[in-house]
């Protein structure tokens, strides 16, 4: 049994004319297109493929990797919107849907979300969340040091700066990032100790 939205190790059964399928047992053949077929590919070899669904809701696999599989969290940019939801740059052909009831805020193009990757239990469609937190089983103290990793990308990629400070209210910070107050604090203050940011008036920034 496969698992969708995550790495699996399938052999290849046979080749066409639009790429190789793999064997998916009770499922069928799964198509690996052409684009991600190379020479040294053969019938009976087995590959790590990662599967998800195509723009016809069909099982299609990919060697490429995403940035997160389902169960993991991620920083995404939003590429674009329509009147359901938002859609997600993951790393793959097909962007990943956040639904409106999904967003903590109306998501928009360019910028980047905290979310968790999910399987739709009514679906089994693979999408996204900002509602991260009935997702975070970890203590307090688990949370803030990863959530500090997140932190530290987000200043290196808005040019070392962060418009929210320790006196932000609760709901901007839960808005941008998906957590507490509490620890989005804790977070701040372990890159403060670690002498990686400075804390101003006006927010944090990265030491140079």
């Amino acid at each position: 049994m496969f698992k969708l939205g995550d790495y699996n190790t399938l052999r290849i059964k046979k080749r066409t004319d639009f790429g190789l399928y793999l064997d998916g047992g009770d499922e069928g053949n799964i198509l690996l297109p052409n684009r991600y077929v190379t020479p040294d590919m053969h019938i009976g070899d087995e590959l790590e493929v990662f599967l998800y669904l195509d723009q016809d809701e069909r099982i299609i696999a990919t060697t490429l990797r995403p940035l997160a599989k389902v169960g993991e969290f991620a920083w995404l940019e939003c590429a674009w919107t329509n009147e359901y939801g938002a859609f997600l740059n993951w790393g793959l052909m097909k962007d990943l849907f956040c639904p409106f009831r999904e967003q903590k805020q109306r998501m928009q193009k360019g910028q980047r979300y905290y979310v968790y990757v999910m399987e739709d239990e009514k679906t089994h469609r693979l999408m996204a969340t900002a509602k991260v937190e009935r997702y975070q089983k970890k203590s307090g103290y688990e949370l803030s040091l990863d959530f500090a990793e997140v932190l530290l990308n987000y200043l290196r990629e808005h040019d070392g700066h962060c418009d929210l400070g320790d006196k932000s209210p609760a709901e901007d910070i839960a808005a941008r990032f998906g957590v507490s107050k509490k620890v989005y604090k804790k977070a701040v203050g372990d890159l403060y100790r670690r002498r990686l940011i400075n804390i101003t008036e006006s927010g944090i920034t990265l030491t140079a």
